[in-house]
């Protein structure tokens, strides 16, 4: 989403760096790497190029695209530490771990497994870091029933030495700072982090036993590298110091510099208190952010999105459907989840792309260029404007302003539909005014000039649009500047007024159609596609109130019973070795347990337990 605020900032003229990249170290990296049968900069590259293909087709204009895994980053991870550790906010404390005998490692955040410790939610699949059931952080060693990721073996506790930034002693200046930044951050942000502040911060280990990351300069601790989410937002650094050497000019200026910061609501603690807490803690003058953007959750359909189901469409399979990334760009921006959780829809894609962008705006631009080019040999022609012309103006002038003042806030949503509203009108201009009617032989030459006015009128609101829809729909926007033998918008400044841009006798082409109609065949096509598959021996279908009905068994002999009650146990493993989420991985389960049940119930054993109702608990 911050690819449309980059490119809104260029057109009305500000200095932007837009910078982002993959954070490639991490318990993450090496459970996946070793998922894969890969090293962990195999990995690493693997998904860099991936990720940043899916970003090429986007049309997504970072100034860098980087990564983490640069000296830079460790030149200025060192840094900081030692500005932290020079202050006295680092401290050394002895931390009891899992650490599992059979693979003789310590059991850092995402190698240790099992329930959740948190009253109230019990989800039996949590990481020694964070639940993905009550999406709380968790110790590792708090976990109940705890196992190693990697031979499903019960560890022990053990101690080791870790070093910790001292929060309680910085808290203070964070305060200062975040009342006054969070004014300008997204509510959920804010509120997120209000809570963190409102319970009091505490001292938070940055160490861990791993050998993947950036290395602990300090004697005493070179077995140990940085924890992933202190290290990892400081790639924000490291990656603009690859871009520039004058990375210093935006990284160590608060007062000329306002940082921008987009990010699903989970990871805002770590932007909003942790990483700023880094940063205050230093002596030196770095930049923190200015506007810190959180989003609510992007749901697919009538459930969510699933990468180990194939539920859903993906950024690397996007592209391959046929939809230009333009087609995708704008409806992702149009249901943004900006202050509630909302859906994609392929039907709803349907029905946006063929009326809002094919049936409004292309029409609109569509119509108002072939006037030019049919009747007027492709030169715009003068006009001459009334007082009704003056009314549109002003109406377009509203949506221009409103505009503006979304984009400047970063409603991204309302940008977009003041946009639309411009080509409504202009759509409407052209019906109430008829123009063509207006310019036939047999008419008047007060008739032929009025019509003259309105086309011309009409040719600069396309301008605007044109301008205004570059940080949306880039590809769409240079397409229609181009066809009035124009510069792209990145040569443009963003008006304040309907300008004109467009005088007479400049020369138009004859325009093709910009958008292409989603048919029903095609909708279909998808639809189908990205609904997933549910290959377990036993189907099950999973209700919005969580509960599970499985077919009845008859007749079916116990042997049969084990048989099955293995293959699914064998999937459930797969599903969680392979990272599946808590709603993928739950129905799945609660197969396996009916399963046990009428197992069970075959043997004349006791029942198995149910699992709990997670989401009802919570609630």
């Amino acid at each position: 989403m911050l690819h449309a605020v980059a490119r809104f900032c260029r057109l009305r003229g500000d200095n932007v760096a837009y910078i982002c990249g993959t954070d490639e170290y991490g318990t993450a990296t090496e459970t996946k790497a070793i998922g894969e049968g890969l090293t962990p900069q195999q990995i690493c590259d693997k998904y860099h190029k991936i990720h940043s293909d899916v970003y090429k087709d986007f049309n997504i204009s970072f100034d860098y695209f980087g990564r983490t895994t640069t000296p830079s980053q460790t030149e200025i991870v060192h840094e900081l530490f030692w500005d932290l550790e020079k202050e006295g906010k680092i401290s050394r404390e002895s931390m009891e771990q899992l650490f599992c005998e059979h693979c003789s490692r310590f059991l850092a955040d995402r190698f240790a497994e099992g329930t959740c410790p948190h009253v109230g939610c019990g989800y039996e699949d949590a990481r020694g870091d964070q639940c993905d059931g009550c999406g709380k952080l968790v110790n590792a060693v708090d976990l109940v029933n705890p196992r190693c990721k990697l031979c499903s073996k019960t560890p022990k506790i053990k101690s080791s030495n870790h070093l910790f930034i001292d929060l309680p002693k910085i808290e203070g200046k964070l305060r200062e700072w975040f009342v006054e930044s969070s004014k300008n951050w997204s509510s959920n942000a804010s509120i997120i982090c209000n809570t963190w502040l409102r319970d009091g911060l505490l001292a938070r280990c940055i160490t861990r036993d791993l050998k993947w990351g950036v290395p602990v300069p300090l004697e005493g601790y070179d077995d140990k590298v940085f924890y992933v989410w202190f290290d990892a937002p400081i790639g924000y650094l490291s990656i603009t110091k690859e871009y520039t050497k004058d990375w210093e000019m935006w990284w160590k200026n608060p007062d000329q510099v306002n940082l921008y910061q987009f990010m699903a609501k989970d990871n805002v603690p770590f932007h909003g208190i942790i990483f700023p807490c880094t940063l205050t803690g230093s002596p030196k003058p770095w930049t923190r952010v200015t506007h810190l953007m959180a989003t609510e959750y992007l749901n697919y359909e009538d459930g969510k999105f699933s990468k180990s189901r194939g539920v859903g469409v993906f950024g690397d399979q996007a592209m391959k459907t046929g939809i230009p990334s333009d087609v995708w760009r704008f409806y992702l921006l149009y249901i943004r989840p900006e202050s509630q959780d909302t859906v994609f829809s392929w039907a709803d894609l349907q029905m946006k792309n063929n009326t809002e962008l094919l049936n409004n705006l292309g029409n609109f631009v569509n119509r108002s260029l072939k006037f030019v080019s049919q009747f007027y040999d492709g030169l715009v022609p003068e006009a001459k404007p009334n007082e009704d012309d003056f009314k549109v103006m002003a109406a377009v002038n509203h949506e221009l302003f409103n505009y503006h003042n979304a984009l400047s806030n970063v409603r991204l949503r309302d940008g977009l539909r003041h946009i639309l509203a411009m080509t409504r009108i202009g759509n409407q201009y052209i019906q109430d005014n008829e123009p063509y009617k207006l310019i036939k032989p047999d008419r008047s030459t007060e008739d032929k000039e009025r019509g003259a006015s309105v086309i011309s009128v009409s040719a600069n609101l396309v301008f605007l649009v044109a301008v205004c829809l570059q940080p949306y729909m880039p590809d769409t926007s240079a397409k229609i500047l181009q066809i009035m033998n124009l510069p792209d918008a990145t040569h443009w400044r963003l008006p304040t007024a309907l300008p004109h841009a467009v005088p007479s006798g400049c020369k138009v082409t004859k325009p093709e159609p910009l958008i292409k109609k989603i048919t029903d065949e095609e909708l279909q096509q998808w639809q189908l596609q990205f609904k997933g598959t549910d290959d377990s021996a036993a189907k099950c279908q999973v209700k919005k109130n969580s509960a599970v009905v499985l077919p009845a068994i008859v007749n079916v002999d116990i042997e049969s019973l084990k048989k099955m009650i293995d293959e699914q146990g064998d999937k459930v493993r797969a599903l969680k070795a392979g990272g599946a989420s808590k709603a993928d991985i739950s129905a799945d389960v609660a197969t396996l347990l009916q399963l046990k049940n009428q197992l069970a119930q075959a043997q004349g054993a006791p029942a198995v337990p149910p699992a709990k109702d997670k989401k009802q608990k919570k609630a």
